[in-house]
């Protein structure tokens, strides 16, 4: 992926209101490491190009796992992506179950990039009811709430720092990055252990 197709992608981010309080809208990657140093990181990205980003000494490294999706309780917060389903609901396609210390990361509802039509909801589960293959969701979040049916069967995923040994050839990675100094340059990475791929 080209600089100037980078930026053109975080152009549109922030047409689409996605940017945060930095000088470039972030651009969300997702793909397989090709080679890694402590400097630099070269992904192929799902698009099949490859770009090469900056490691700063400061971001943020996370590794991603699969838990049990009991481990979606009234209370906890979450993150699910998902697309309009039935009766005005929406369907997730993966759901994040964030540690207690990273309650209220990315609180709200705002478009998300997973596929067409996707939205990212991230809010407290206030009501929780069991169906046939799935479970039916009410999330709140500050502005409001959302009803969100998650399918038996989609990724449930948590969060727990990140090994450096896992940022290496083949491993799956999501990235948010944004260009810094005229360079593409990660502020998350999230990595999966084994070719788990972060579903987000």
């Amino acid at each position: 992926m080209s600089f100037l197709r980078f930026t053109a992608i975080g152009a549109m981010l922030m047409a689409g209101s996605l940017a945060l309080a930095q000088t470039a809208a972030p651009v969300r990657l997702r793909g397989t490491i090709e080679k890694a140093d402590a400097a630099s990181v070269t992904v192929r990205e799902r698009s099949g190009e490859v770009i090469t980003l900056a490691l700063p000494a400061k971001y943020t490294f996370q590794e991603v796992y699969p838990i049990d999706i009991a481990a979606i309780q009234p209370n906890a917060f979450i993150g699910t992506a998902a697309v309009p389903g039935r009766d005005g609901a929406l369907e997730a396609l993966e759901v994040v179950v964030f540690p207690e210390a990273a309650r209220g990361t990315g609180e709200g509802h705002y478009p998300w990039d997973l596929k067409a039509d996707t939205s990212m909801t991230n809010a407290t589960v206030a009501d929780l009811v069991r169906q046939a293959g799935s479970r039916r969701l009410t999330l709140r979040y500050k502005d409001g709430e959302k009803t969100v049916v998650v399918p038996d069967g989609v990724p449930v995923v948590t969060f727990r720092p990140g090994e450096a040994a896992l940022v290496r050839p083949g491993a799956r990675v999501f990235i948010v990055a944004a260009e810094v100094g005229g360079q593409p340059t990660v502020s998350r990475l999230v990595v999966g252990r084994d070719g788990f791929a972060p579903p987000m």
